[in-house]
């Protein structure tokens, strides 16, 4: 069963960008697109590449990975353009007061 665990404050993550956290075993990527907040794999599936170091697009609620381009919507973890062709996962995100909390098995 998956519990939720704090990792920042919301003012941590600004609006279009992303900052990359060890959960357990889970190394994720939270993403704040303009104010809704999103959990990913930080682990491009395309080849390593942390997706917390990519540009992230507010208006499309994506982020593209910083080695080879592949872009990845937020809310689904699946690519939106090659050479990536496998999603990467999605953690729930939910916030608590003014902390960012993303949910882990």
């Amino acid at each position: 069963m998956a519990s939720y665990v704090t990792v920042a404050s919301v003012s941590d993550i600004p609006p279009g960008s992303a900052k990359a956290f060890t959960i357990g075993k889970e190394f994720i990527a939270v993403v704040n697109c303009d104010g809704q907040f999103y959990a990913i794999n930080n682990v491009c599936s395309h080849a390593y590449a942390e997706m917390a170091d990519g540009e992230v697009d507010a208006d499309e609620c994506t982020i593209e990975c910083p080695l080879h381009g592949s872009i990845f919507s937020l809310e689904s973890g699946r690519p939106r353009t090659l050479p990536a062709v496998t999603p990467v996962a999605t953690y729930a995100v939910q916030i608590v007061g003014n902390e960012v909390q993303v949910a882990v098995s």
